[in-house]
């Protein structure tokens, strides 16, 4: 209830004081990419439950002559890659942390595809609320592999604590600063997770 109690706060008043810098990257976005400017998305949350994360849109609408839309890579542009560097795409889900979709802290919401594939150990990252920011995120972000990042992600929700959260937090200033890790060993963003499960 603390942690719940602290999301509220937080993320109340970081919606206030950051509103000039929103409507910058709004604007930012509409003046680069066009509409929309939010990004929204299926993701589960807590116990696997499904909730529309919100982010500001990072790519273009750019499609082949079939009318599919061009691989990430391609759609992706300089601004687009300076937000996803910043983190500052990852803004409006303080939205999403005000409403009790999300947490400041926990494992982050990945793609509602995955669900089936955890193993039973890695299915208890979603005993608690996915989090804006989380101990993967401090501890390898993309350069670690899916099993080292749901290893720490299972390891927070063992122990977690206001006194872990604090530190994750103060962590991730440093990470963004520095932006560390933002692509996986070979430089490129994480792949898919392919459902290499572990033995029990």
């Amino acid at each position: 209830m603390l942690k719940r109690f602290i999301d509220i706060i937080v993320s109340t008043i970081a919606l206030i004081l950051l509103s000039p810098l929103f409507l910058l990257i709004a604007y930012q976005v509409k003046k680069n990419l066009g509409s929309p400017i939010l990004f929204h998305q299926v993701r589960p949350g807590r116990h696997g439950k499904p909730f529309k994360m919100s982010k500001f849109r990072t790519m273009k609408e750019t499609r082949d002559e079939h009318g599919a839309l061009l691989p990430d890579a391609d759609r992706l542009t300089p601004f687009g890659r300076f937000l996803r560097s910043t983190s500052l795409d990852e803004l409006p889900e303080l939205w999403n942390v005000l409403k009790g979709d999300m947490s400041l802290v926990g494992p982050r919401p990945l793609l509602m595809e995955y669900l089936p594939l955890y193993s039973e150990e890695q299915m208890q990252r979603h005993d608690v609320r996915p989090g804006i920011t989380g101990y993967a995120q401090v501890n390898g972000r993309n350069a670690i592999s899916w099993e080292e990042k749901l290893k720490l992600d299972v390891w927070y929700v063992k122990n977690q604590s206001l006194c872990l959260d604090l530190k994750i937090i103060l962590k991730t200033i440093l990470v963004v600063i520095f932006r560390k890790n933002i692509n996986d060993q070979t430089g490129h963003a994480m792949p898919k997770f392919s459902g290499n499960r572990e033995k029990k």
